[in-house]
């Protein structure tokens, strides 16, 4: 099985971005800072010049108007309007729980994030491998985890039902040396 993976990032950084293999989908969602036109410009850029999938977070004007991949959906977003959209641009999305894996799915999205399966440094409670494989159980829809995954859990991830893995500071930190394969 061909492992995704996906990187969050909140600023824009060029050399960041060049520096990452093309098997990482990229998913840039800042909630603070004004979108600037030139930043956006240059991220979708560099992205389609690598080949390399592009979303943008909770901002479906601004990924339909720069032709990004498609929009990320996060957990608070709780409208379905999206849904109808799905047939036009890829939209994923996270959930914590049952009820809102059933929100992203009424939602269109087709890849949804479940969040946190770690501890991580944010997050001090953790979902961990069985009650992430048992949520998974009621999903229609590929499984994305995420959250508090490092190099001494990475393998653990085997044992759940996932078809890909986001992550931020694991990325950050093994950049273009990441292993890209099956884990």
């Amino acid at each position: 099985m061909k492992v995704k993976y996906y990187y969050f990032i909140d600023k824009i950084d060029r050399k960041e971005i060049e520096n990452l293999p093309t098997k990482i989908s990229i998913i840039y969602r800042n909630y603070v800072d004004k979108k600037k036109d030139r930043d956006l410009t240059l991220l979708i850029n560099v992205c389609k010049k690598k080949r390399q999938k592009v979303y943008i977070a909770d901002d479906l004007k601004t990924a339909i108007r720069y032709n990004f991949d498609g929009l990320y959906i996060p957990s608070f977003n709780n409208n379905i309007i999206h849904k109808n959209l799905s047939k036009k641009i890829d939209i994923i999305g996270s959930a914590h729980s049952i009820s809102q894996l059933k929100r992203k799915e009424d939602q269109g999205c087709k890849e949804i994030f479940i969040s946190p399966i770690f501890k991580s440094k944010k997050r001090y409670s953790s979902l961990g491998i069985i009650k992430f494989n048992l949520i998974t159980l009621n999903a229609k829809r590929k499984i994305v985890c995420l959250g508090g995954i490092n190099e001494e859990n990475k393998k653990l991830v085997r044992m759940s039902n996932c078809f890909g893995i986001a992550a931020i500071s694991w990325i950050k930190k093994n950049g273009p040396s990441i292993n890209t394969g099956p884990f």
